[in-house]
């Protein structure tokens, strides 16, 4: 999903290359394949496999839209991507540097996580020098 989402067109050249890549890495021709409602997804996919199911609902892509909405959000916030190479590095960084910053709040009672999340920017700040950028200025 992220491959079509940063891509700098969502047209029919662009989702051919999508389902070609998507069919090569997974070396299987699936089933179904879900989309959103895009016309350009409906024209690659004749071309390059016809034979597979295609589904095209509102309703039906929100499971594969759910599992990238940390992403999707970020991307608001900065208002998009610069560049794909861009989009990586974040990415890179972002999935080790996140689950930091996100305890398993349901798991905790309200003084636990306001500790932990104390002792997480602690550390945090420990680890990139802020600290010591707060006593200098």
């Amino acid at each position: 999903m992220l491959d079509i989402l940063f891509q700098n067109r969502r047209d029919k050249a662009a989702a051919r290359r999508f389902f070609r890549r998507l069919l090569k890495t997974t070396c299987t021709v699936p089933r179904v394949v879900v989309t959103d409602q895009l016309r350009s997804y409906g024209a690659a996919h004749r071309e390059v496999m016809p034979s597979v199911e295609h589904r095209s609902h509102q309703g039906l892509n929100h499971r594969a839209e759910n599992s990238h909405q940390p992403t999707r959000q970020r991307a608001r916030a900065m208002k998009g991507f610069r560049s794909v190479g861009g989009t990586q590095r974040f990415l890179a960084a972002f999935s080790q540097i996140s689950p930091h910053f996100r305890p398993r709040r349901h798991l905790m009672a309200a003084p636990d996580y306001r500790a932990e999340m104390r002792h997480r920017f602690i550390t945090w700040n420990q680890i990139t020098g802020t600290t010591a950028m707060r006593a200098t200025a």
